[in-house]
């Protein structure tokens, strides 16, 4: 059967992809950031997935103020790089996993999740910038990715979003669809969004690292009493933005560990600010095997 081996967190600033695309990481505000990706690229290469299950946020791309699904999830063959106004990203096209995102809505909507299925859909840089982080600079003429990814939008713009404690038992049932799949696949599961960042308002610019690194912490060891931390507080003290790491908690509720499987293991773990006025957090857990 197909299994979730590993969980990937990272924050997804459009910057970020433009300074790749742009050929700009080398320069000294950007180099921190990239070099704390490093690891993971080698990661990458060695945990290579079979299938990437992506969790992260349209952008007003996708879908607009007319039409607002809670959770998406994308069961196309495949998917469009999301002009955001300045043009695609020079990336390749996304390449889907039909059947097991088929697979994966029936079960999670048996389990009493409602899933708005997506069969075609642009992807903006909520999907691309941890692509692109994690596998590194990719040819635009090449096929595809390193692997299918099976889109997965969840609403974190337009209020009312879900909770964490929901977000969390969502990553569950999905662990639970994946593992219900007959064929042997290595998945991953990746939480994307984050960290502490507002982009208007009085607060505009605000980033709390103290409260980032306690949410890595807790992520880490006690997601869930973490799920059950209210919107407000992902408000007040990590900004308007900051409610997208309630996306994280729906890898991590994914996790075996959170159901009484054996303990997860950090692979590897990394904060910088900022990235455009903004906290980037990246943690990698790795699925161990009793």
């Amino acid at each position: 059967m197909a299994k979730i081996t590993a969980s990937v967190y990272t924050s997804h600033v459009p910057a970020i992809g433009a300074a790749m695309d742009l050929h700009k990481t080398h320069e000294p505000y950007w180099q921190p950031l990239f070099q704390g990706y490093e690891f993971s690229k080698r990661w990458m290469k060695e945990h290579k997935p079979d299938v990437i299950f992506l969790v992260y946020n349209d952008h007003a791309t996708a879908f607009s103020l007319e039409l607002i699904p809670t959770f998406a999830i994308g069961t196309a063959a495949e998917f469009a790089v999301a002009d955001e106004g300045w043009g695609p990203r020079p990336v390749p096209k996304v390449v889907g996993h039909p059947t097991l995102a088929s697979h994966i809505a029936q079960s999670v909507i048996q389990q009493d999740f409602d899933l708005t299925i997506v069969n075609r859909m642009d992807v903006d840089h909520g999907l691309t910038v941890p692509l692109s982080l994690m596998c590194g600079e990719q040819d635009p003429k090449a096929g595809a990715w390193p692997c299918p990814v099976i889109p997965f939008a969840v609403n974190v713009v337009q209020y009312p979003v879900p909770s964490g404690q929901r977000c969390f038992a969502l990553g569950q049932a999905i662990r639970k669809a994946v593992e219900s799949y007959d064929e042997d696949l290595n998945v991953q599961i990746w939480g994307t969004g984050g960290m502490s960042h507002q982009l208007q308002g009085p607060r505009a610019g605000l980033i709390n690292a103290e409260w980032d690194k306690r949410f890595l912490d807790r992520l880490i060891a006690e997601p869930a009493e973490l799920a059950k931390v209210p919107h407000i507080e992902y408000v007040r003290e990590a900004g308007s933005e900051g409610i997208e790491l309630v996306m994280w908690l729906i890898a991590r509720g994914a996790m075996a560990d959170v159901a009484g499987g054996p303990a997860a293991k950090v692979a590897h773990r990394f904060y910088h600010v900022p990235a455009s006025n903004t906290a980037v957090g990246h943690l990698i857990l790795e699925q161990n095997r009793a």
